[in-house]
């Protein structure tokens, strides 16, 4: 795409870090101020008229309001108002698929600071996006280049 490409993982702090190591799940006060740091990122890209991709685990709709609406998104479910500061726009990707497969994709991940055994705590917090969020769902059972494909076709 040609777009300016984040890993979320790469923003959590040494503390979230340290917790996931140890293989202790984080919770929602781990999270928001992590998530607030995405949004920040993306509305600079935002504001300089550049598309960017973040690759993140915003496994709650309320995660994802973070990331489209900042801080304010905690303080009310409604969409900000004429004269706030407006919303990103961002489409949602939910790789869907079996514990199976996502557990082999992890495991073969080297030098990750998140173990293989946190992934069910991730689907246990998992609330997979619905109307109205921006979102499709892929199907991680599909081949990469299908994968990709359909992305595209949503972007474009």
């Amino acid at each position: 795409l040609g777009w300016k490409f984040y890993d979320a993982d790469d923003y959590h702090s040494p503390e979230n870090k340290k917790k996931m190591a140890e293989g202790i799940p984080l919770n929602d006060e781990d999270r928001i101020p992590w998530l607030c740091v995405l949004h920040d990122i993306l509305r600079r890209e935002d504001s300089s008229s550049q598309d960017a991709v973040l690759a993140c685990s915003a496994l709650k709709k309320m995660y994802r309001r973070v990331l489209v609406s900042g801080a304010s998104a905690l303080e009310s479910n409604q969409p900000a108002q004429p004269g706030e500061n407006p919303a990103l726009k961002i489409l949602f990707v939910h790789l869907d698929g079996p514990v199976h497969i996502i557990a082999g994709r992890l495991e073969k991940r080297r030098g990750h600071f998140m173990p293989a055994e946190l992934l069910k705590s991730q689907f246990d917090t998992l609330e997979p996006p619905s109307a109205p969020e921006n979102f499709i769902t892929v199907s991680l059972e599909k081949s990469l280049p299908e994968i990709l494909m359909q992305i595209e076709s949503a972007i474009f």
